[in-house]
């Protein structure tokens, strides 16, 4: 490792420890965005190519694919179809389906006092774009926004996490088979790596992971004023109100809560019941948990692992002085924390203090749904909010008083498998969304233009301003 001086394009020096094929990707970022500027990515047709050709890719390697998410984090074949790869075939087939739709310039109304004229909004790529994506859903989260960047025609560095290293050469070996590296290439690597990027000027940045990271990605970005999308997390709510179904709601709560071993940002982190039907519930969850995954779920080819030691520890800690009533077993050899359940948690517990990323679910009761929003809303504001409920007034209440980035009703997670909806954080959760439309107008610039005729022209507007005053205000309306 020797320490290098490099010096961007917009003559900012950053110092760095680097290999020698840093210097290798700032050339491939600088053919990248000659590419760009030819024009080739605005061609509607040639989107739609690519697209084709990444969907092709995404199916010859299937296989590497599903050895990368179980080497990665024990996910089953399934698991890993229906959360990844569907997920990311899914989207390819709705963005080609709707993408000349999506790109078709807006016509919008002129103002008779701007007229004769017409006015459009015209869809442009923003151009080089820097997609850094997480380890939790590696292939996914990496994928979509690939996606969304290429239907709005922009050119894409994907920096897969170093966390998830197997899903990372897998995503590498994709890209260099579907594209050209003046189009879209992967930078595979450590912290180092995601440093010199960021210290390099994109014309967006797409961001997902912790809180932390995106603050850090944020103030990079800030350097060159490059807009961002952060999808990042939080403490997301499942509220369960005494009039729910709660043999369904236990189904869905223990499906959406342990999938990935609860490593999945929109699971809920924590669980709001209302004292008549906790213990019911409770019952009802232990059930479902020993449906799912048996009595050893150590032993279910459908349960995932921890990513790595460091998160092990740190969930493993958060169940120091709790009350378990469900779970609580953990290997660190294997990784491995049963899906656990935590009776009795105050909100001053660290279990509430932190987004829990992890299968362990926190249990708190309400006496009334006041309550419960009032617990909710004294925290950020949540990424996902689940709520469980057959009252159309409690469900009113909860959407219309509790600000967060989606609302799920009576089930869980499923909200970011609909195409149609934009998926994004509020406040601490993130900013900015993504998926189907919301992901091609999230790369998207939105350009006015408009056109006047020359045959008529104002005379009001030009100097001297001691004539037509009243006219002026009465035309202003």
């Amino acid at each position: 490792m020797n320490t290098m001086k490099i010096e961007n394009k917009d003559n900012v020096v950053f110092y760095y420890n680097v290999n020698k094929d840093i210097i290798q990707i700032r050339n491939k970022l600088q053919e990248q965005m000659e590419f760009f500027n030819n024009g080739s990515t605005r061609d509607i047709k040639f989107r739609i190519r690519q697209l084709e050709k990444l969907g092709n890719s995404v199916k010859k390697y299937e296989g590497e694919i599903l050895k990368a998410l179980y080497a990665d984090l024990k996910k089953s074949a399934y698991e890993s179809y229906m959360t990844e790869i569907g997920f990311v075939l899914r989207e390819i087939r709705h963005t080609k389906s709707n993408l000349k739709k999506w790109a078709k310039p807006e016509k919008v109304k002129t103002p008779f006092v701007l007229g004769p004229g017409k006015s459009r909004i015209i869809s442009e790529p923003y151009g080089q774009i820097l997609i850094i994506s997480p380890w939790n859903y590696p292939f996914q989260l990496a994928m979509v926004p690939l996606i969304s960047a290429i239907a709005a025609g922009n050119v894409a560095v994907i920096k897969p996490s170093e966390l998830a290293p197997s899903t990372s050469a897998v995503i590498a070996e994709i890209i260099s088979d579907a594209f050209n590296e003046n189009f879209v290439f992967t930078v595979e690597g450590g912290v180092e790596r995601a440093q010199f990027l960021l210290s390099e000027k994109f014309d967006y940045i797409f961001f997902t992971g912790s809180r932390e990271v995106g603050k850090m990605v944020m103030e990079s970005a800030s350097r060159f004023l490059t807009p961002v999308t952060l999808e990042l997390g939080g403490k997301s709510p499942v509220i369960v109100n005494k009039d729910a179904s709660i043999n369904s709601a236990a189904k869905k709560i223990v499906w959406g809560k342990f999938l990935n071993a609860g490593q999945t940002c929109v699971a809920p982190d924590y669980l709001l019941v209302h004292r008549d039907v906790r213990e019911k519930l409770i019952e009802r969850i232990e059930h479902y948990i020993k449906v799912f995954y048996s009595d050893d779920p150590s032993t279910s080819i459908d349960y995932s692992r921890i990513i790595n030691s460091v998160h092990f520890k740190r969930i493993k800690g958060l169940l120091d002085n709790t009350n378990i009533i469900a779970g609580g077993k953990t290997s660190g050899k294997q990784l491995y924390i049963s899906p656990t359940i935590v009776d009795r948690v105050s909100l001053n517990h660290p279990l509430m203090k932190e987004e829990i990323f992890g299968p362990v679910l926190p249990v708190l009761e309400f006496r009334d749904i006041n309550e419960a929003v009032n617990i909710v809303k004294s925290m950020p504001k949540p990424l996902a909010l689940y709520l469980f409920t057959s009252d159309r007034k409690t469900e009113s209440k909860v959407i219309n008083e509790i600000s967060s980035g989606s609302v799920m009703i009576n089930d869980t997670v499923l909200q970011v498998s609909n195409e149609h909806l934009p998926f994004g954080g509020v406040g601490e959760s993130g900013m900015g969304a993504c998926h189907g439309k919301s992901g091609f107008d999230a790369f998207s610039h939105k350009k006015s233009v408009m056109k006047r005729s020359g045959l008529f022209d104002i005379p009001l507007r030009y100097p001297p301003f001691n004539r037509g005053y009243g006219l002026l205000r009465k035309l202003s309306g």
